[in-house]
């Protein structure tokens, strides 16, 4: 009887740790807010390649390493353009299941907040490049800005709902138990080019382009638990 004493109180205390462990779930409610808002895409982005196709593999790479590095001398000489190289591939042709040729292939990502400088430059190497897609973005910096002043709009809307639900509820007050902020923004689709080699004249056009606006948005959840 001595010995079982001791695991009668243990599991009393046990069981006790346990209901107190539930008690502190007891009034929880999980709520969601967000704000959000439509801001002007600042940012002009352009995706261009060169590409060749052959037998002679060395002399397709001389000729897309040669119009990529002429693309690139010139972008950099613009400030206002940032410029990037991207993937660079060689991929096997096959007609008939027999290999009867090679492509090269490879690509630069332009990008600038000037989009009449970007347009115009787009427009100059359309003369020795092929043009991936054009598009607007928002730029890190100006999204930064604009999520910084939804997450302080988000968060009293989540206070307001809050208080809301406890009033309402019959409670005197809330505490918050946790919470998560997320960011989304609608992605525009860029602007497909033709895939195909693009015969550009001398005095290549620039093509016409609408920044258009982009929307952003904070969501806020979590969990308030009411107090009596």
């Amino acid at each position: 009887m001595k010995q079982i004493l001791p695991a009668l109180l243990l599991l009393a205390f046990a069981t006790a740790s346990y209901a107190t462990g539930n008690g502190d779930a007891y009034n929880r409610i999980d709520l969601a807010v967000s704000a959000g808002e439509s801001v002007d895409n600042d940012t002009l982005v352009g995706l261009l390649y060169a590409q060749q196709e052959g037998s002679d593999t060395a002399r397709l790479t001389r000729e897309v390493n040669s119009r990529i590095a002429e693309a690139v001398a010139l972008a950099k000489a613009e400030p206002a353009i940032r410029v990037q190289t991207m993937e660079y591939s060689t991929n096997p042709i096959y007609k008939n299941r027999t290999l009867s040729g090679w492509r090269v292939r490879q690509s630069i990502r332009l990008e600038s907040r000037d989009a009449a400088v970007l347009s115009q430059m787009i427009g100059r190497l359309q003369q020795r490049l092929n043009v991936s897609s054009i598009r607007y973005a928002l730029s890190p910096e100006r999204r930064a800005q604009v999520e910084d002043g939804l997450i302080s709009r988000a968060i009293a809307a989540f206070k307001a709902r809050s208080a809301l639900v406890a009033r309402e509820m019959g409670a005197q007050d809330y505490r918050l138990v946790r919470m998560n902020i997320s960011n989304a923004s609608a992605e525009p689709r860029p602007y497909q080019m033709r895939t195909m080699a693009m015969k550009a004249e001398a005095d290549a056009v620039p093509p016409t382009l609408e920044a258009g606006t982009r929307r952003v948005e904070v969501r806020i959840s979590g969990t308030i638990e009411l107090e009596p």
